[in-house]
């Protein structure tokens, strides 16, 4: 029989990465300062970096959440997920604090990851910007018109960084935007932004502007080739009317339950105002606080205290639970089970 688990609140986890930032992170969670090369925390991670065993989030007693799933994963997941997903949380959510612009990159598709990467999900994301700093924080989306392959191609080979980030949309961005990222897109989010990130549980990234990022260019394709990378990118033209269909606008908007994504396939998101208690269904679930402080109830346990800054880890047996004392927070769910 599954055991009855408490939420958990979450360290900082924060494996080194190319690119710099880290200082809103450390400013939300109210620590010192980290090294220059922490931009992202990934919060109740199972998921390690590309090639390397970094990336998976402790428990507070030193058990990886990824092997505490495993040794029970109903308790953890719910019996309908663990029946679509086993003992896979379907999610991987981070705080990324982009201190520069990061490279024009995009991500493969589950058809293609199941075909040329042996895994069955793909990276599809989305962004919940939750600050930004200077003068003009943007993010950059799908190309404006429908690219030519061969030239997209060269652009690759000769590293025309230039030509990469002009063919893009650039879009700009405020607290309260969000962005959802199809696999296959091709993005750079700009220097300044630092957002909630959620994202199937990969870190499937092929960076096409590898040059002055990366190591050298055999880096950038996930040791599939130029030409095989390629073929996971969406070279399809994205005018106004597309883009609208993933950025939305919700910082004026302050029901206790704000829903943020439009599609709940890959994973859901909400944004939790209690002013006044705000009841929860029982979830697994991610749960990272932007404002105040208040109290997270839940059943057969006393109060847990939530203040700014806090990140948790909520399990399904939790069961049922409820938010109050004024605290915002962002709650990150896994995909929605279609039965």
């Amino acid at each position: 029989m599954s055991d009855v688990l408490r939420p958990v609140r979450l360290a900082a986890n924060q494996p080194r990465q190319f690119y710099r930032g880290g200082a809103a992170i450390a400013e939300l969670r109210g620590l010192a300062a980290t090294a220059d090369f922490g931009p992202e925390d990934w919060v109740g991670s199972i998921t390690t970096q590309f090639g390397k065993q970094a990336g998976l989030s402790p428990l507070p007693d030193g058990t990886l959440l990824r092997d505490a799933v495993a040794a029970d994963p109903t308790a953890w997941l719910g019996a309908e997920h663990v029946a679509e997903y086993g003992a896979d949380t379907a999610l991987l959510v981070k705080l990324l604090d982009a201190g520069q612009r990061l490279p024009v990159h995009y991500h493969p598709t589950d058809a293609f990851a199941a075909d040329h990467l042996n895994c069955r999900h793909g990276k599809t994301e989305a962004w919940i910007v939750v600050g930004t700093t200077g003068p003009n924080p943007t993010v950059h989306i799908g190309f404006k018109a429908d690219a030519d392959p061969a030239v997209v191609d060269n652009w690759v080979t000769t590293q025309d960084r230039k030509a990469m980030l002009d063919a893009l949309n650039t879009v700009p961005v405020k607290a309260g935007d969000t962005v959802f990222i199809p696999a296959g897109l091709p993005h750079a989010i700009g220097e300044g932004v630092f957002i909630v990130e959620l994202q199937q549980p990969t870190d499937f990234s092929i960076t096409i502007e590898w040059q002055g990022f990366l190591d050298g260019p055999d880096s950038w394709h996930l040791g599939l080739g130029q030409a095989t990378a390629l073929r996971a990118l969406d070279f399809s033209g994205w005018d106004a009317g597309r883009l609208d269909t993933i950025v939305k606008h919700t910082a004026e908007r302050r029901e206790p339950v704000v829903d943020l994504l439009p599609n709940s396939d890959f994973f859901r998101a909400q944004r939790l105002h209690a002013d006044s208690a705000v009841e929860l269904a029982p979830s697994f679930a991610v749960l990272v606080a932007l404002e105040g402080e208040g109290r997270l109830h839940v059943e057969g346990g006393d109060p847990i205290a939530v203040r700014r800054g806090d990140t948790f880890v909520v399990p399904h047996s939790a069961g049922s639970s409820k938010l109050d004392g004024g605290v915002v927070a962002v709650r990150c769910l896994p995909p929605e089970v279609r039965t």
